[in-house]
């Protein structure tokens, strides 16, 4: 959970495409938006800060590379960093520098509280490009569990919704991407995860 202070907070949510939210949702709210509503209005905590520094395509070297600008300038109270979805592009082989560098970003962020996401499930036809994703779901869990990080695991939960290996195209708008659909339950998973309820008249 996240703890609440009664002095205002920054938030900042660094990521890729998914938590940019481009193109995929077609003018519908990303998760991140949808988290802002839920901590400035819903929540009444008017002054608090919500930064989304997501970048699409980026990875989390990529992310290292640019901390300051995307992160540090901003001195997060809570970090949610979302990564690994273009990582698996790699495969098994890019398992170890992505390990290296979510530490590295982690570790950076001294002082913060930090939210690791793992990436969502892809389509059956996504799965050829990224034939290890699950295993970077694996990492990010683990580096959670190292760093004492609050853990929002989306493969578990759309996993629940998609068994068996069922194609999860309700919540997707192509192999890889949310939907407005797919980004309203990240976002409701994320607020439950962080202790912040869920979203009311969405």
């Amino acid at each position: 959970m996240i703890e609440l202070s009664t002095t205002p907070m920054t938030w900042v949510a660094a990521g890729d495409s998914i938590t940019q939210a481009v193109l995929h949702t077609y003018g519908a709210r990303g998760w991140v938006e949808h988290v802002h509503e839920r901590i400035r209005w819903q929540l009444d905590r008017l002054t608090d800060i919500v930064v989304n520094s997501g970048v699409s395509a980026w990875c989390a070297s990529d992310v290292l590379g640019s901390y300051d600008h995307l992160i540090g300038r901003f001195a997060p109270d809570v970090l949610s960093i979302s990564l690994g979805t273009n990582d698996a592009r790699a495969g098994l082989a890019g398992l170890e520098v992505f390990h290296t560098d979510l530490r590295a970003i982690i570790a950076k962020a001294d002082g913060a509280r930090i939210v690791l996401h793992t990436p969502v499930l892809t389509s059956m036809s996504g799965r050829a490009a990224r034939p290890e994703l699950p295993a970077y779901c694996q990492a990010v869990r683990e580096i959670a569990q190292d760093t004492g990080a609050l853990l929002v695991d989306h493969e578990a939960h759309w996993l629940a919704r998609f068994p068996d290996g069922a194609d999860p195209i309700p919540w997707l708008d192509d192999p890889a991407h949310p939907n407005a659909v797919g980004h309203l339950q990240m976002a409701n998973h994320t607020l439950r995860t962080l202790g912040l309820g869920e979203l009311t008249d969405v």
